[in-house]
C-alpha cells in the first residue's frame, strides 16, 4: 500500500516474531543495488534467504521496509537458474 514518506507502517510484530525480512542487523549484505536498496544473505529459524528490500534512514538507522521479497534457497535456485531467460526477456522488451 502507499503511505508517504517511505517508512514503514507504525504496526509491529511481537519481539521475537520478526520475519526473515524484519531485522536490518541480521544477516550479511551481499550488494548495494541503489542507495536504499539491498540485497541480503540472512539466516532465520534455520533456513536461509535471500533478501531484496528497500530501506530507510531514520535516527542514523538504516531500517527494512516492507517494502521487498525474502526468497528461500530453493527459490532464490529457481531465479538464478533462469538469468538468461530474464536477460532475453529483457532484451525483447527493451
Amino acid at each position: 500500500g502507499g503511505g508517504g514518506g517511505g517508512e514503514p507502517a507504525a504496526k509491529r510484530q511481537a519481539a521475537g516474531d520478526e520475519g526473515p525480512s524484519e531485522s536490518a542487523e541480521d544477516g550479511t549484505v551481499v550488494a548495494e543495488i541503489s542507495k536504499n536498496k539491498k540485497v541480503s544473505v540472512r539466516s532465520w529459524k534455520g533456513k536461509v534467504y535471500v533478501d531484496m528490500r528497500e530501506f530507510y534512514v531514520k535516527d542514523g538507522k538504516t531500517l527494512p521496509t516492507r517494502k521487498g521479497i525474502s526468497l528461500q534457497l530453493d527459490q532464490w535456485k529457481i531465479l538464478r537458474d533462469n538469468i538468461k531467460a530474464i536477460d532475453e526477456a529483457i532484451k525483447e522488451n527493451a
